[in-house]
């Protein structure tokens, strides 16, 4: 499923235009992203949590050279799929 067929199927089973629809998926992945930019966990009961985690500085091997390189830490994030979600 893409974001226009999320789109589709949200303004199907809430009853909206897809005008109406794209606007809260929108809205709803940009506060997602904003909570998840602050380093907070985003739960959402039944359906899942997104959390923050910190991947430490590593040392890699460069596919085309063989050399190493030194990757540098980030965040990451991570998905846990709530009880809803269990297929």
């Amino acid at each position: 499923m893409n974001k226009g067929e999320l789109v589709a199927a949200v303004a199907a089973k809430a009853g909206m235009t897809k005008v109406d629809a794209t606007k809260a998926v929108e809205a709803a992945m940009e506060a997602v992203i904003e909570a998840m930019k602050k380093g907070d966990n985003v739960q959402l009961i039944g359906f899942g949590t997104f959390s923050v985690a910190k991947r430490a500085a590593r040392k890699g091997v460069n596919p085309a050279t063989g050399k190493a390189i030194q990757i540098a830490a980030k965040k990451v994030v991570k998905f846990k799929a709530g009880a809803k979600m269990a297929l």
